[in-house]
């Protein structure tokens, strides 16, 4: 496909997923603040960000394809949002709260079409269930330096996996980008076409 594709993320993460299948983009970050909206649901806040992202790249740089895909991932514990830890207290904290039980993991995603001007969201959702952690297995955590910058203070695909006794759902949406759900757009917006046969 000619098409060209837009990955509005700096999430290496998010970028390892997306080359996996093979599909060819370009990056670039969004600078769209993730803040929660008074009263927004995990939901709402996944799929207002991940469009907002899409956006904002692509009227930022829209010389850069037609495509652009926004994502946003939050940890969801008792209905309550858990974003990126502000210090390591805080996300020491959220490490304590996770400990021993469930939570579920929200990633949104956005597809715009810079052609045609339209927007089309979703997102997948997978229960994580935790170990009981130590306070010691905790601070080591935080001494690799890897919670600060994930939602939920953990990665599931780096040393956070430790913690991880069971999950039911997409791993792929843990990591922050729903893969399956994602591809199946683009495939259907005619962006992208995987497995085709070459032409003779």
């Amino acid at each position: 496909m000619n098409a060209s594709i837009v990955l509005a993320s700096s999430s290496p993460r998010r970028r390892e997923l997306l080359a996996s299948v093979g599909i060819p983009f370009v990056v670039e970050s969004s600078r769209t603040p993730e803040e929660v909206l008074p009263g927004e649901t995990p939901e709402a806040h996944v799929l207002r960000l991940s469009a907002e992202k899409a956006l904002e790249v692509s009227q930022r740089a829209p010389e850069l394809g037609r495509w652009y895909i926004g994502s946003d991932t939050v940890v969801v514990r008792d209905g309550e949002i858990l974003g990126k830890p502000r210090d390591r207290e805080h996300a020491a904290g959220m490490l304590r709260s996770l400990s021993g039980r469930s939570h579920w993991v929200l990633s949104g995603y956005a597809v715009h079409d810079r052609h045609g001007g339209q927007t089309h969201t979703g997102f997948g959702r997978t229960r994580v269930i935790f170990r009981e952690l130590t306070e010691e297995q905790i601070q080591g955590y935080l001494d690799t330096g890897e919670p600060f910058d994930k939602a939920g203070s953990y990665a599931i695909q780096g040393t956070g996996a430790f913690m991880v006794r069971a999950i039911e759902g997409s791993y792929t949406t843990v990591v922050g980008l729903p893969l399956c759900e994602l591809v199946e757009l683009l495939e259907r917006l005619g962006a992208a076409r995987l497995f085709h046969a070459l032409e003779s």
